[in-house]
């Protein structure tokens, strides 16, 4: 069976695996104050052409999410993201479980508009009475967004506006941020994005890891005790070198962005062959993530060799999957989804 589920099949890229051998009997002190997670700092920094911010290295995206968000808001704030946002319906109540409120608003796209906050936040402040509800404290979106769509700089720009017009630091979830990077249609570069977050985080589960996600802090009132934070939700690594070799890696001659172009391309090179033969799609989507809608009849020959992600039944007859690429898909198994998907 070829998998094309997630974005989190394999393993980690094979410098990785390698540099981890090649280290792996040294001696170094724990929770991230290495030789190994200092160079990772430096080389994020460096990436982001600033020397200002404080990087982080976490595990995993859901206790990322739950650490920042925690981090930045006081007990009677929630915060704002696109009702399909990863926080709101991937999470597990993640975040109301630290006792904040998810202000969910809609959207079709995944994405959130500058106007959305502004029209919340008016809202809020227009209460007959505000302190009787929760307080939006904080923005979340995430680059690409759960349904594989992407802010463009114009868009990001104003959002970062608003948000700093009503002191909302903006927290953009970076999980697959290289393939974000990577879109066709993004026009948005790490350096730019550090100048208009408060705080992100880098990917790496996702991107070429075993594990990992490199949190990005360039708000100076979010970096006070952010270490007290990591360590309260159970993400203070002992064997913080482990995340330290990863990101070093990664940020070593451009190869978190090589890898992350190779999913794109692979990705790109299925919706060519879904809009040849006539697919439809339940979200247009210049990233790693594809969502075709098949018929039944069509998804039953394909599942006989291929495994994707239902994502949402449309009718009775056709159901919404996601295909989805990774830094590893092989190209051979692309060419024969694609001969698949060319005989339907």
């Amino acid at each position: 069976m070829i998998q094309f589920q997630c974005d989190y099949n394999e393993g980690a890229h094979p410098l990785i695996i390698q540099r981890l051998c090649d280290t792996n009997m040294e001696q170094t002190v724990g929770y991230g104050e290495d030789q190994y997670c200092e160079e990772a700092r430096a080389l994020i920094r460096k990436a982001c052409e600033r020397e200002d911010v404080d990087v982080h290295l976490l595990v995993g995206g859901t206790q990322t999410n739950t650490t920042v968000i925690s981090h930045t808001l006081r007990p009677y704030q929630g915060v704002l993201t696109a009702v399909s946002g990863h926080i709101n319906v991937h999470e597990t109540g993640a975040i109301e479980a630290t006792g904040h409120k998810v202000l969910a608003i809609a959207s079709e796209d995944g994405k959130l508009t500058a106007s959305q906050i502004e029209v919340a936040m008016q809202a809020h402040l227009n209460e007959d009475g505000p302190e009787h509800m929760v307080q939006p404290g904080m923005v979340y979106i995430s680059f690409p967004t759960e349904v594989g769509t992407v802010y463009n700089y114009a868009e990001l720009e104003k959002i970062s506006t608003i948000c700093r017009k009503y002191s909302l630091p903006l927290f953009v979830d970076g999980a697959r941020l290289g393939y974000g990077l990577c879109s066709p249609e993004s026009d948005i570069t790490l350096p730019q994005l550090a100048k208009l977050a408060d705080v992100f985080y880098i990917g790496g589960t996702k991107v070429g890891a075993l594990f990992g996600e490199a949190v990005v802090i360039t708000n100076e009132a979010l970096k006070r005790d952010f270490r007290y934070s990591i360590k309260r939700h159970g993400g203070m690594l002992a064997k913080g070198r482990l995340l330290g070799i990863q990101f070093a890696t990664l940020f070593t001659d451009n190869l978190y962005l090589k890898i992350s172009q190779h999913a794109i391309d692979e990705a790109m090179h299925i919706k060519k062959a879904l809009k040849s033969k006539g697919i439809t799609f339940l979200m247009d989507s210049p990233t790693n993530q594809q969502f075709p809608i098949f018929s039944n009849a069509q998804l039953e020959v394909l599942t006989k060799e291929f495994l994707f992600s239902v994502w949402q039944r449309i009718d009775e007859e056709h159901t919404a999957v996601r295909i989805c690429t990774s830094w590893a898909t092989k190209c051979e198994n692309v060419d024969k989804l694609i001969s698949a998907i060319e005989q339907l």
